[in-house]
């Protein structure tokens, strides 16, 4: 796996991403469990895209000053803000799944911060090990790619058929699964992923929903990381637009989660955008779409698709 990001850069990201979970675990933690409203929500989420957008610039530099190559460096920034963008648009589907957890378990809205806080924390941690075992895969074995592509077809067809549909996590493996091995109490006992209840330590509500929000990341990984392995090989780029789109999760969580129904229509463009990249890697090595064109179709797909939900969402009854 080979990268074009000199050594500082790697520290300078790693150095972002320590002091960003500081700000969120250390600093905000003294915030206590509030709830988090919309303006609190866009100040922060307008925070984490410009702190992307300023690392893509000097990343931009970067490549510039090692390699003396405007036109490289063009490319390469190019490739980390469509990965960041695919990424985004991704965990956005993500964002709507962890709704329906939180609705489903009825959460209060106090508590999700610190779920969300956790979350972001293994979803780091994970997609670190993905992305490097995928970079690996797809350096010792080039057919990988098509098999990454084959599948992220295959993703965005049953994406699109399932769009419109009302998930139901009663019927989930995951969660029944869980319920068999371990014993639940009925309330939340404040923040608490463990209680006690007649002298014997149980599993709160809580801690079943940090499981299967760990569960959604895992899947989600698995279609995000190889769309941005079609867009760029570097494992630099993978990981820091992966990571820069996750700092942001919680904030646009708490931002969407108000505006839901109004992006209803949202999943047939990921749906689109998934097959669009599955069928960029199928032909890798028949016709390279250039990382430009790349870019202008997802952020078509997305405007497009953001501008009909907005225009055929539904109207809420008047009082």
């Amino acid at each position: 796996m080979q990268t074009i990001a000199p050594l500082w850069l790697w520290v300078t990201f790693g150095a972002i991403v320590l002091v960003s979970l500081f700000i969120d675990f250390v600093v905000l933690k003294k915030q206590g469990s509030h709830d988090i409203g919309v303006k609190e929500a866009l100040h922060w989420s307008l925070v984490w895209v410009a702190l992307s957008f300023v690392f893509n610039g000097l990343f931009w530099w970067a490549v510039k000053d090692s390699t003396g190559s405007t036109e490289l460096a063009n490319t390469k920034s190019l490739e980390f803000l469509t990965g960041y963008l695919i990424e985004k648009s991704l965990a956005v589907d993500n964002i709507f799944v962890f709704l329906m957890i939180f609705t489903y378990f009825a959460v209060p809205t106090a508590f999700q911060k610190r779920v969300l806080m956790i979350g972001i924390i293994g979803a780091i941690v994970l997609r670190t090990v993905m992305i490097l075992v995928g970079g690996w895969l797809l350096a010792e074995f080039h057919w990988i790619l098509y098999v990454f592509g084959a599948f992220l077809i295959l993703t965005g067809v049953k994406m699109w058929w399932a769009a419109g549909k009302e998930p139901d996590l009663n019927d989930n493996p995951a969660l029944k699964l869980l319920r068999k091995l371990l014993p639940v109490s009925s309330t939340y006992d404040g923040e608490k992923f463990w209680t006690v209840e007649n002298g014997k330590k149980i599993a709160t509500p809580l801690f079943m929903v940090i499981c299967l929000i760990a569960l959604t990341d895992v899947i989600f990984a698995v279609d995000s990381i190889p769309a941005i392995f079609a867009i760029t090989s570097d494992p630099f780029i993978v990981l820091t637009s992966n990571v820069f789109a996750i700092l942001g999760l919680r904030a646009m969580y708490f931002l969407l989660a108000a505006v839901a129904n109004k992006f209803h229509l949202l999943n047939y463009g990921l749906a689109v955008i998934l097959v669009f990249i599955g069928t960029k890697m199928c032909l890798i090595d028949i016709y390279k779409i250039p990382v430009g064109v790349s870019l202008g179709v997802v952020v078509g797909i997305l405007a497009l698709t953001m501008l009909l939900s907005v225009r055929s969402a539904p109207t809420q009854p008047k009082a």
